[in-house]
């Protein structure tokens, strides 16, 4: 069984305020978090209850932390298997199911096959179904049409579909910093 210090993992925030990724939620473990604070390159924003204790000092663990240097966003993302699924939202283009990651695929539109390529403009978020049913057929002759054309996404749109699938946990000091910049309901 983990230590209490073992599961008191420090949300990690760029020099904005915002998290350095939202999908998967920038996380340290708490001995990252530590060595950042002795090391100066992170200012502690928010503290859990527990505490950790070395011969010659206590400290509260860090449950939010800001970098003190902002760090830009590369200007395209990368191009993974995961990026596509949070592009397409983790839903089939075809049938427009949602799925769990461990049933989704990606689709070559124009099949590999016949000279499709792997890049942003070819492949789709797809269930198994779908994409055993669509084979290597073009998407006219398949009469499978993706939802939506595959496109680049930027980070930015990444980053904003990633924060529509939180994490099954979020511990109550975060949740200000991962959603500060969404409209509020009125009262």
């Amino acid at each position: 069984m983990p230590s209490i210090a073992e599961s008191s993992p420090a949300l990690v925030l760029n020099a904005d305020f915002r998290p350095l990724s939202y999908f998967p939620l920038s996380l340290w473990s708490w001995q990252e978090a530590v060595k950042a604070v002795f090391l100066s390159r992170v200012n502690v924003v928010s503290e859990y209850d527990r505490k950790v204790r070395s011969p010659s000092i206590e400290m509260r663990l860090p449950s939010v932390i800001a970098l003190k240097e902002y760090v830009p966003m590369s200007r395209r993302p990368a191009f993974t298997r995961f990026n596509v699924f949070l592009r397409d939202r983790f839903s089939c283009q075809y049938c427009s199911g949602d799925f769990p990651t461990e049933v989704l695929t990606f689709d070559h539109v124009i099949p590999r096959a016949r000279g499709g390529r792997t890049i942003w403009e070819n492949v789709v978020t797809a269930c198994e179904p779908c994409n055993l049913r669509k084979g290597h057929r073009h998407p006219r002759e398949a009469a499978m049409r993706p939802r939506r054309p595959p496109y680049q996404p930027t980070n930015h749109e990444l980053q904003d579909n990633g924060r529509a699938f939180p994490p099954n946990y979020l511990h109550e000091s975060w949740r200000d910093f991962c959603y500060w910049d969404a409209e509020l309901d009125p009262a």
